[in-house]
């Protein structure tokens, strides 16, 4: 049986000017958490997108849109509908 190979990532440099007060933040921040001034780098872009993308998941945008007093009176007994429908409602967009 062929071993399967896994597939290499594909790595683009960028190239960074930072202002020495956030370089050494970088520094620090790779220093105290293992981790390489690149990693932290990747992990900011994510977190950053995010951000700006509403939250980590549909379930927290909804939350972080809703109103308490726009909520049906039995939204505790029928919240899988209530949430169902309001998942599949038009979205705002937030600003």
């Amino acid at each position: 049986m062929a071993r399967s190979k896994r597939p290499t990532p594909v790595r683009e440099p960028v190239q960074v000017y930072l202002a020495s007060d956030d370089s050494a933040l970088l520094s620090r921040l790779a220093a105290e958490a293992g981790l390489s001034k690149a990693e932290i780098l990747r992990r900011g872009v994510r977190s950053y997108a995010r951000e700006q993308l509403g939250g980590a998941s549909p379930m927290l945008r909804f939350l972080a849109e809703s109103t308490p007093d726009g909520w049906p009176d039995d939204v505790a007994a029928d919240h899988d509908a209530v949430l169902a429908d309001a998942y599949r409602a038009p979205r705002r967009r937030r600003r």
